[in-house]
């Protein structure tokens, strides 16, 4: 890619990191007279919003949330759609994509505590692979079955994460593409998993002392 390719990636890289920093739960929650980081598990996410505020405003903030790694993630294949390989588009959309995800977690206009990056991450993947639309669906519906299982939003989100290199992989193969050729996202699907578990760690200890927070 060209000198000002590089520079444009670099810009639209700093362009998500800043958007995907906007806390739309805690947003939201001021407008309806509450601060999300006080109440429940103090996470500003949309579980969090919607365990007070309902299932409306868990969507609304989830939508928003998936939205600040899907705009990202297009614009920066518009931007160098002409430019390098397909590996290397694939690479450049992901690392601006992620950085959403970065911005999402530690948002630098709220002291860098932010939120867990699920629904970030799924708008990350729609607008870098849009083939993967079904299979994100499929991973949305099994945060839904853990959570409604458990009652926990962490075991949900973890499954969710879990799941989602497991169907990429398989829906490549079912598509018969080669791994090879999609390195890039099989890495980013390992890493959102990684990810998504290691934000969850203080979960899982409170899972396993049978203390976790249940949804209703």
């Amino acid at each position: 890619m060209s000198c000002g390719a590089w520079i444009t990636v670099a810009l639209c890289g700093l362009g998500s990191y800043l958007l995907g920093a906007v806390p739309f739960a805690l947003l939201l929650g001021r407008l309806n007279g509450i601060d999300v980081r006080k109440i429940g598990s103090g996470n500003v996410g949309a579980m969090n919003l919607g365990r007070v505020l309902g299932r409306k405003w868990f969507f609304a903030v989830f939508g928003l949330d998936m939205v600040k790694g899907l705009v990202p993630s297009l614009v920066a294949g518009w931007v160098i759609s002409t430019e390098g390989s397909a590996v290397t588009r694939d690479l450049c959309r992901l690392v601006v994509g992620v950085l959403a995800v970065v911005g999402h977690n530690y948002p630098i206009y709220i002291g860098f505590k932010g939120g867990k990056g699920v629904s970030t991450s799924l708008g990350v993947a729609l607008g870098v692979y849009p083939e993967f639309t079904l299979p994100g669906l499929i991973c949305f519906f099994v945060w839904a079955g853990g959570l409604g299982l458990t009652r926990m939003s962490s075991v949900g989100s973890m499954a969710g994460a879990v799941a989602f290199p497991i169907l990429f992989v398989a829906w490549s193969r079912w598509r018969g593409e080669l791994l090879a050729d999609r390195w890039p996202f099989l890495a980013f699907s390992m890493g959102i998993a990684v990810m998504v578990l290691w934000r969850h760690r203080a979960n899982i200890a409170r899972i396993a002392a049978g203390m976790e927070t249940r949804v209703g």
